[in-house]
C-alpha cells in the first residue's frame, strides 16, 4: 500500500509542501501519496484522527495548529519541547510522536545551502514570538560567539530566553540592543516581511561579509531591501529553510534525508 501523509493548516493552498515530499520522495524512488489538507479552527484534532485512522503515517503542520499539535502529542523530542510548538507529527505503535524542525531547517540553509558555518559567529535574532523560538536551540547548538534576540517589547525578548541564559552565549533586549552590533548573522524571524513593515534596528547592524537572512520566502521583504541598502554581503530568503525542514520531516518518517539543494533548484 501507498504510505499517506499530509501538511495541515488553514490556510492551505498556498503549501508548497506536496510538491518538496514528493520531488523527496521522486529522488529514493519511494511510493508515497502527499495531501493538502485544510481544517477548520475548531477541528484539528478531530481531522488527525481521521487521517491516522484512514491510515495516515504523518502530517506536517502549519498555521494556526502548531500548538494544538503540541497538546496532542503523546511524546514530544527535545526540539518540540524547547520550541513549545509542533510542526511534525509521526504516527506510530506507540502514539503520536511530536517534533519541531523548522530550527534544523533555518540551520541547514545556512550552513549547507549558503554555506555559511555559524561557529564562533555575532548571530542577532529579531522577534521574540513562536518562529524564534522555534529557532534558538538549533542556533545555539551551532556554537555561535554570541546569540542576541531583540523585540519590541524587551521583556517579551528577556522571556524567550530565560531556559538558555545561565550556561548559554545568549542575550535579549529591546531594539535599541542591536544598535551598532555589526552582526556577522542577522535573522528577521518577526512577521514584518508579511505585510512590508520596516524594522527600526538602526545603522551599523552589518559586520564585514554579513549574512541577512528573512524567515519569509518568496518576495524581497523590506527587511531584505534595508540588509542591501546597509551592505549585507548575502541576503536570502526563507525558501531554504522550508525546504530544510522538510527534509528533516521526511527523514524522521522515511529513514532517509533527501537532497535539498536538488529540490531548491526545482522550486527557484
Amino acid at each position: 500500500m501507498t504510505d499517506r501523509y499530509a501538511v495541515i493548516g488553514n490556510p492551505i493552498a498556498q503549501s508548497k509542501s506536496p510538491v518538496i515530499h514528493m520531488a523527496f520522495a521522486r529522488q529514493f524512488g519511494q511510493d508515497i501519496h502527499y495531501e493538502a489538507i485544510l481544517a477548520a479552527p475548531d477541528a484539528f484534532e478531530r481531522t488527525v484522527r481521521a487521517f491516522i485512522a484512514a491510515g495516515g503515517k504523518g502530517m506536517n503542520v502549519t498555521a494556526p495548529f502548531k500548538l494544538e499539535a503540541l497538546a496532542l502529542s503523546d511524546h514530544l523530542s527535545e526540539r518540540a519541547q524547547a520550541a513549545q510548538a509542533v510542526n511534525t507529527l509521526s504516527f506510530t505503535q506507540d502514539g503520536i510522536q511530536g517534533d519541531n524542525t523548522d530550527g534544523f531547517g533555518l540551520v541547514f540553509d545556512i550552513q549547507h545551502c549558503l554555506g555559511r558555518l555559524l561557529a564562533g559567529q555575532r548571530v542577532l535574532v529579531v522577534g521574540a514570538g513562536g518562529a524564534a523560538r522555534g529557532v534558538l536551540l538549533p542556533l545555539l547548538r551551532a556554537r555561535p560567539a554570541s546569540l542576541l534576540v531583540v523585540n519590541r517589547s524587551a521583556d517579551k525578548a528577556q522571556a524567550l530566553i530565560e531556559p538558555w541564559k545561565h550556561d548559554q552565549p545568549i542575550a535579549a533586549g529591546g531594539f535599541a540592543a542591536a544598535l551598532g552590533g555589526r552582526f556577522d548573522v542577522v535573522i528577521n524571524a518577526t512577521s514584518a516581511g508579511l505585510s512590508d513593515s520596516v524594522l527600526d534596528l538602526g545603522q551599523d547592524l552589518y559586520a564585514p561579509g554579513a549574512l541577512a537572512y528573512e524567515m519569509v520566502y518568496g518576495r524581497e521583504t523590506a527587511f531584505m531591501a534595508d540588509a542591501r541598502a546597509q551592505g549585507a554581503a548575502v541576503v536570502a530568503d526563507g525558501l531554504g529553510m522550508l525546504v530544510g525542514q522538510a527534509a528533516e520531516s521526511f527523514r524522521l518518517w522515511r529513514g532517509v534525508m533527501p537532497d535539498v539543494t536538488q529540490t531548491l533548484n526545482q522550486l527557484r
